[in-house]
């Protein structure tokens, strides 16, 4: 089974494990450009770029998925594209390449969530649950038929990082068995999404996490999880200085900050600040 796997950021690199020690590691790695990131603005590589050196397996990194892109891709001759996290629209032409088409991991139940931030906004709306998802890719965002999914508690104190993780964990397997059975020929049975049910969440602004004078305790608190690895909370003292939220915990209906970084200077206690 030739694979073509689009991802990009580290969230992905527990799936190329298991996908290599299942003995279907990826023909192709697709992935973003390296991009200027840190203090220098160094040029940096994307973690499956880095992966897939690290394993010797051929890496595009295309700007824009056109005509160019498509001629390398179909050189490699795949018969499965599997895609997550990658960052960019997946042109028809691209998703229906390969002889089994493109299979997609969604970190929510959908039609629940389609979109950029399905993490954040089932911790946003407080949820008790949400799941993975793995579907058949169309060219319509989050909308292809199911092939299998899995529903995930979520934890109180839980943030998104720590939520998205469980759910990449239970994701793994599902697509392994998916993969396994189209590699041994098996029909894989799918049921189409209800676009009656679909709700949709869309990608993160910095200016998201900052915390409002009209949010409710718990809205302050399901904002700080949601966001705690980016953009992060923070909010604006009478001088307008940017105060980031780097610990907080919610305590008898009551958002209470623990520990802050003052704009310019470092971090504190928030009773010293």
């Amino acid at each position: 089974m030739r694979i073509a796997f689009f991802g990009t950021p580290d969230i992905t690199l527990p799936i190329l494990d298991t996908l290599r020690d299942e003995g279907y590691s990826p023909a192709v790695i697709v992935t973003a450009p390296d991009r200027p990131q840190g203090r220098h603005m160094e040029m940096t590589a994307p973690p499956t770029k880095v992966w897939a050196l690290a394993h010797n397996i051929p890496v595009l990194q295309p700007e824009k998925l056109e005509a160019d892109f498509l001629s390398q891709l179909s050189n490699v001759n795949c018969q499965l594209s599997v895609v997550v996290a990658y960052g960019k629209i997946i042109p028809d032409v691209v998703i229906n390449a390969p002889t089994f088409g493109t299979l997609n991991i969604h970190y929510s139940l959908l039609p629940k969530y389609r979109g950029a931030s399905p993490v954040e906004a089932a911790i946003l709306h407080g949820d008790r649950e949400t799941g993975v998802t793995i579907q058949q890719m169309v060219f319509k965002l989050d909308a292809g038929p199911i092939l299998a999914q899995k529903t995930i508690a979520i934890a109180d104190t839980e943030t998104a990082p720590e939520l998205l993780e469980k759910l990449n964990t239970t994701a793994v397997p599902m697509l392994i068995e998916i993969v396994k059975q189209f590699a041994n020929g098996t029909t894989v049975p799918s049921a189409p999404q209800d676009d009656s049910l679909a709700t949709s969440c869309t990608r993160i602004k910095k200016e998201d996490g900052e915390l409002l004078a009209t949010d409710s305790d718990e809205t302050k608190y399901r904002k700080y999880r949601a966001y705690f690895d980016w953009p992060g909370t923070f909010f604006f003292d009478k001088d307008n200085k940017r105060i980031k939220i780097t610990r907080a915990r919610y305590e008898n209906n009551t958002f209470i900050i623990e520990r802050v970084i003052p704009e310019g200077k470092k971090e504190t206690d928030y009773k010293n600040f």
